[in-house]
């Protein structure tokens, strides 16, 4: 009996876990692999109250990542980061809603901007301004501007369970082929709408959630301060959202 090896590499470590699932190697695996939780539970707490701790996200992150493992098989040819990012941040995002941490008032005001902007949509045929928003709301602009703060700081990866990106459904065909075409055509519909979207908004949307930089970094890109984007961003969520759920998508 030959000995266990004492260090794996990356192919060996897949071959021992799938052909003989030494748990030593999927152990090895999650050490191999930890740094995809921290890097996708450090952008989502980027936009978070220092009160939500980091820790409690890369916790929740870490099954995502165990989930992917046991799930990935590497002779689809796909690559286990794109596959492991969107498990890892699902996990995540099920964690912090299980936390339940955005007060109710936050949740209020965000289901009244989606609908006055619905409301606005349909009676305009076009994206409404912060000013026809506010005015359905009966608040001002500046209070608009409020109270979309307090939203982005309670939607924590508003699009993140329909990524832009579709290598996670795709790779997810052969596993579950019916939530994987579901998914997919979220995609596709939600990519429609967001061409329909302001370019400014395009803009930021497409620099979050494809290119992945942060708020900031898409402030300094347009010249324009990281809590304007953020308002931006949260409104075009909302818009998105809204638009999704008339389409019976939402």
């Amino acid at each position: 009996m030959n000995a266990r090896p004492l260090r794996y590499t990356i192919d060996s470590a897949w071959d021992a876990w799938h052909q003989a699932e030494e748990g030593t190697a999927r152990d090895w695996l999650v050490v191999h692999y930890a740094s995809l939780v921290k890097f996708v539970a450090g952008r989502l707490a980027a936009g978070l109250p220092r009160t939500v701790d980091t820790g409690d996200l890369v916790s929740a992150g870490v099954f995502g990542l165990m989930n992917a493992i046991d799930r990935f098989d590497p002779s689809q040819g796909a690559k286990f980061e794109t596959y492991a990012i969107p498990r890892i941040r699902g996990a995540i995002l099920d964690g912090l809603r299980a936390l339940d941490w955005v007060p109710r008032s936050v949740r209020s005001r965000s289901r009244s901007v989606q609908d006055a902007i619905a409301l606005l949509e349909h009676k305009h045929g076009r994206t409404p301004t912060d000013e026809e928003i506010s005015a359905e709301l009966s608040i001002t602009t500046d209070e608009l501007e409020k109270w979309l703060a307090d939203i982005a700081a309670g939607s924590v990866g508003p699009l993140d369970h329909v990524a832009l990106d579709t290598t996670a459904a795709e790779s997810d065909t052969h596993l579950q082929p019916g939530r994987a075409m579901e998914e997919g055509e979220l995609r596709t519909a939600m990519r429609t709408e967001i061409s329909k979207l302001p370019e400014r908004e395009q803009a930021i949307l497409i620099l979050y959630y494809d290119d992945g930089l942060t708020l900031s970094e898409i402030g300094e890109a347009l010249g324009v301060t990281e809590s304007r984007i953020s308002q931006i961003h949260t409104k075009a969520v909302l818009q998105l959202r809204s638009r999704l759920a008339a389409a019976g998508m939402g």
